[in-house]
């Protein structure tokens, strides 16, 4: 206990400390004169403030986003939405749409594929959407469905989303 006391009277901290560069495993501690530069490494002036105050340790960055470095952690914020192209629309005998989904990014991802089925008028008869898995920089021929052939028989043409987001 005595040891604290003497610290704190003194000027000194048990906080963590960081060199540049190295890896400290316990406290550190630096004098609290702001005058005082006892890390090489460290740049700048700390006048006015408390020791280290303008110093940024940059090698221990990494300690904040889970260890890596060098290391990306925005793959989920990253995804981009998969482009949609009309191959065929419904017609009486087929009450489905068919659509190329392209899939943008290197990893395979679930996208909501969405088409308007409209009439002669282009009033929509339907809306209706799919999940469907597109592997990484791949494209795949999706099937979307109408309720049923009476439905299919209004149809005129189809309009899908030009971009189907990630699931």
């Amino acid at each position: 206990m005595t040891v604290f006391v003497a610290l704190a009277l003194t000027g000194f901290s048990t906080s963590r400390g960081h060199g540049h560069g190295s890896r400290h495993s316990g406290g550190g501690g630096g004098c609290s004169s702001s005058d005082q530069d006892h890390d090489s490494s460290s740049s700048g002036s700390t006048s006015g403030g408390s020791s280290g105050s303008t110093y940024h340790d940059y090698d221990d960055d990494d300690d904040v986003t889970g260890g890596t470095s060098g290391g990306s952690s925005s793959t989920s914020t990253t995804r981009r939405d998969a482009s949609v192209e009309l191959v065929t629309c419904a017609t009486p005998g087929e009450a489905y749409a068919t659509v190329e989904v392209t899939n943008p990014d290197p990893t395979g991802a679930y996208f909501t594929v969405t088409v308007d089925f409209l009439d002669a008028g282009s009033r929509t008869v339907e809306r209706r959407s799919t999940d469907e898995y597109v592997g990484g920089d791949d494209t795949a021929t999706v099937r979307v469905d109408l309720s049923g052939p009476a439905a299919a028989a209004k149809v005129d043409h189809c309009d899908p989303e030009p971009y189907a987001p990630v699931t």
